[in-house]
């Protein structure tokens, strides 16, 4: 088959270290017939997020603090098994995790400054408000006699 296509990016210059990575195989209980009874075709990528030299200090910190709920021990860890192929189970699982990574660095978003709403605006609504109040009174049939 060949190397596995990498490195995978998270952002910019940074990627994920192969050395870093713990790959894990076993059993799907995906498609694949009865090959899937004899292949271990499921993969479970294990990345030490905690321990890890290839991320920056800031990027760990907020990858650690956004990702908590998802670590053991520290430890991030993806599952692919929607492939026959073990091949493309360990690509999807690296690609997943890369991009997962990615999310959790970003940096935050720049607060919303809020702004006025121009005086010609509102008034403009508010006429428009007073014509369709005018034209509904308009219908009502309480003048007739």
């Amino acid at each position: 088959m060949g190397a596995m296509p990498g490195p995978y990016v998270i952002r910019g210059s940074v990627s994920l270290p192969e050395a870093e990575l713990q790959w894990r195989f076993s059993r799907s209980s995906g498609p694949g017939g009865q090959h899937v009874n004899t292949s271990d075709s499921q993969v479970e990528l294990r990345f030490d997020l905690a321990n890890t030299k290839a991320l920056p200090e800031v990027w760990k910190e907020r990858a650690l603090e956004r990702l908590a709920s998802r670590l053991v021990g520290g430890v991030l860890s993806v599952r692919a098994s929607e492939h026959r192929s073990q091949w493309r189970n360990r690509e999807m699982a690296a690609t997943r995790l890369a991009a997962l990574l990615a999310e959790a660095t970003a940096p935050p978003p720049r607060p919303r400054r809020p702004t006025r709403i121009p005086r010609g605006i509102n008034e403009r609504r508010l006429r428009q408000k007073k014509a369709r109040s005018d034209t509904k009174k308009g219908r009502s049939g309480r003048d007739w006699s």
